[in-house]
């Protein structure tokens, strides 16, 4: 997954986060990319943070959407 915007010649740093899901405490691969100016910055700190408290696993992301489409049938 790609964190923040990469331009086409722009190097990419390719990093792993531990990560969890926070619904059901799942240990999910965190493997991200980011581009080497961005990287480190004060935005991309804000961002990891924000997406950390927010991830969902494919399981979990999955009964949210499907819960999703039943309501509004």
């Amino acid at each position: 997954m790609i964190i923040g915007h990469i331009d086409k010649n722009e190097k990419k740093i390719k990093f792993q986060l531990d990560l969890n899901c926070t619904k059901c405490g799942k240990k999910v691969p965190g493997g991200l990319q980011a581009s080497e100016n961005y990287y480190g910055s004060q935005l991309f700190k804000i961002e990891i943070d924000n997406f950390k408290k927010n991830y969902l696993c494919g399981i979990c992301r999955d009964k949210k959407r499907t819960k999703n489409k039943k309501s509004s049938l």
